[in-house]
């Protein structure tokens, strides 16, 4: 079921949008259901990706050689 939500724009910002949804052939109101829309999926994305590294850092092991460098050989002076 779709609700309605009423938003207040500046009336510059609202002419720029519906000349951008007039180039597209939609609507001020699809293009803000588009963009909300992306931004769910994304932050979606964004949440899944980072609960896929903490399961890759709490079951990775890696084991790292002993230091053989010193700060000098990194910074030639």
């Amino acid at each position: 079921m779709d609700k309605n939500l009423t938003l207040t724009l500046d009336e510059s910002l609202l002419r720029a949008a519906r000349k951008v949804a007039l180039d597209r052939s939609t609507s001020v109101n699809q293009l803000v259901r588009e963009f909300l829309a992306s931004l769910v999926r994304e932050t979606d994305r964004q949440q899944a990706a980072l609960k896929r590294l903490d399961e890759i850092f709490l079951t990775t092991r890696i084991q790292v050689g002993r230091r053989t460098w010193k700060r000098e050989d990194l910074h030639e002076r």
